[in-house]
C-alpha cells in the first residue's frame, strides 16, 4: 500500500486526542508514524473507557481506537537518560515530531525543539498545547471542554437565555481536538513542502487548542468583528439564511436550509403556501432574516401536520437541501454513507472503524491497520531503525527503559 506521504517518518509523542488524530491522518496518507508510549501504561486514552473492544485490559477504548490506526507502538521511558538517547537517535532519522506536553516538559528531558533541531536541522517539530507556547496562560492545563468554553463555541450553541432550556451548551463530540488536529496537519504538510523548497530547513509549529477554536468560529467571529454585537444563540436555527433550522414533524424532526430566494419559493410550493414567496416581508433573504419571528412560526405549524418521510420526500423532489436527524446507528445504515464506504470493516479481529474521508482519484487512501497494542512494535522499530540486537533489546527491557 502506498500513500502521498510515503517516505516521511513521524515520531508521535502525543497522547489523548488532538495530537494522536494529527498523527493518524499522516499515517493514513502513507507516513510511517511511530507512536512513543510509556512502558506499562501508554497513552492515557487506552484507559478512557468504557466501551472497550475485547479485553478491557488491552487498552482498546473507543477513544484510543479512533485516533491511532496505522501506527507503530514503541515503548520508551524518556524520563531515563538511556530512553532519551534512544529517542534522540530515532529523531535523527525522522521528518516530523508531534508532541502535546505542557510547555517546558520536554526541555527538561533534552527533547525540546532547540535541542533536537541541532541534531536534525530538517525536523518539523509540532507542539500542540492548550494555550500555546506564549502568553499568560501558557502553563495552564486544559481539555476540550475548556476551549469550547473559552474560545466562544459554547456561547454560540444552545437556546437563548430566556428559553426554558436556555443557556450555553458544549458539543458532545470533542470538536476542538478534532479541529486542532486538522490545523496541525495542514501546518505539518506546509512545513514539509517549505523544507523541500528552502534547502532542508525544518520548522517549529506552535498549535494551541484555544487559538484553533477561536479561528474555527469563522463567520461567527466576523459577525462580532464587523458589528460589535455578540451573535445570538438560536437553538437549532442558524444565524445565516432563513429558514435554516430544525422543524418538528408529526413523528419526529428534520433539518433544512434555504440558501436563496428560488429555494424559498420552491419550499413555499411544497408547503402549499405559494403566496408567502411573494410577500414583501419574505421575498428576499434579507427580509426573511428581518421578519424571522413572523415567518418561522408559520412554517413550523405547517411541518407539524405531516411525517418526516413525507416532507423529506417532497423536499428532495423540490431540490431543497434537507436531511433526517440521524443517530450513529442510522448514520451507518444510510445508503449514501454505505456507498461512500465510510464504515471500514475490521479484519483479523479488529473492530470496524470510520474510514478516512479523503478521496484521491489516482492514489486511494487504503491503509487500514488497526490501532496497535502497547509496545507491539518496539523490537521491530528499534532493531530496524537503530540497529539494536536482541541482546541490546533484552538489556533495555531488563532496565525498564523499553
Amino acid at each position: 500500500m502506498s500513500g502521498k506521504l510515503d517516505g516521511i517518518r513521524v515520531i508521535d509523542m502525543s497522547r489523548v486526542l488532538a495530537g494522536p488524530l494529527a498523527g493518524q491522518m499522516l499515517a493514513d496518507l502513507g507516513a510511517e508514524v511511530i507512536k512513543i508510549e510509556q512502558p506499562g501504561s501508554g497513552d492515557e486514552a487506552r484507559r478512557y473507557g468504557p466501551p472497550f473492544h475485547g479485553d478491557q485490559g488491552a487498552g482498546e477504548t473507543s477513544f484510543f481506537l479512533a485516533a491511532n490506526r496505522n501506527k507503530l507502538s514503541v515503548t520508551i521511558d524518556f524520563a531515563s537518560l538511556t530512553g532519551q538517547r534512544l529517542l534522540t537517535d530515532l529523531v535523527q532519522g525522522a521528518d516530523v515530531l508531534i508532541e502535546n506536553f505542557r510547555v517546558g516538559t520536554l526541555a527538561r528531558h533534552g527533547l525540546d525543539y532547540e535541542t533536537l533541531c541541532a541534531i536534525n536541522p530538517g525536523l518539523v517539530y509540532c507542539s500542540l498545547t492548550g494555550f500555546g507556547q506564549t502568553g499568560p496562560y501558557a502553563q495552564r492545563p486544559g481539555y476540550d471542554a475548556i476551549f469550547q468554553s473559552m474560545g466562544g463555541l459554547m456561547s454560540s450553541i444552545g437556546y437563548p437565555d430566556d428559553h426554558p432550556f436556555g443557556g450555553p451548551m458544549r458539543t458532545g463530540l470533542s470538536i476542538t481536538d478534532v479541529i486542532t488536529s486538522l490545523y496541525a496537519d495542514i501546518a505539518i504538510v506546509a512545513a514539509l513542502h517549505g523544507r523541500a523548497a528552502n534547502g532542508g530547513k525544518g520548522e517549529h509549529i506552535d498549535i494551541a487548542l484555544l487559538d484553533s477554536t477561536v479561528a474555527a468560529m469563522s463567520h461567527y467571529a466576523m459577525y462580532y468583528l464587523i458589528s460589535g454585537q455578540v451573535p445570538p444563540r438560536r437553538g437549532n436555527a442558524g444565524n445565516g439564511g432563513v429558514p435554516s433550522q430544525l422543524f418538528r414533524c408529526l413523528d419526529g424532526a428534520l433539518v433544512l436550509t434555504v440558501g436563496n430566494d428560488a429555494q424559498f419559493a420552491r419550499l413555499c410550493g411544497v408547503l402549499g403556501c405559494a403566496d408567502l414567496a411573494t410577500d414583501t416581508r419574505f421575498a428576499s433573504g434579507i427580509e426573511r432574516i428581518r421578519h424571522r419571528d413572523t415567518l418561522l412560526p408559520m412554517l413550523e405549524s405547517m411541518f407539524a401536520d405531516r411525517t418526516v418521510t413525507h416532507w423529506l420526500t417532497a423536499l428532495e423532489k423540490a431540490d431543497i437541501p434537507s436531511g433526517a436527524i440521524n443517530d450513529m446507528a442510522q448514520v451507518f445504515a444510510d445508503p449514501q454513507v454505505a456507498a461512500r464506504g465510510l464504515r471500514q470493516t475490521g479484519t483479523n479481529g479488529a473492530p470496524d472503524s470510520v474510514a478516512n474521508p479523503i478521496r484521491f482519484r489516482h492514489q486511494p487512501v487504503d491503509r487500514h491497520e488497526p490501532a496497535p497494542a502497547l509496545g507491539a512494535h518496539t523490537d521491530e522499530v528499534l532493531g530496524r531503525c537503530l540497529g539494536l540486537s536482541r541482546a541490546d533489546l533484552d538489556s533495555l527491557r531488563a532496565q525498564s527503559v523499553i
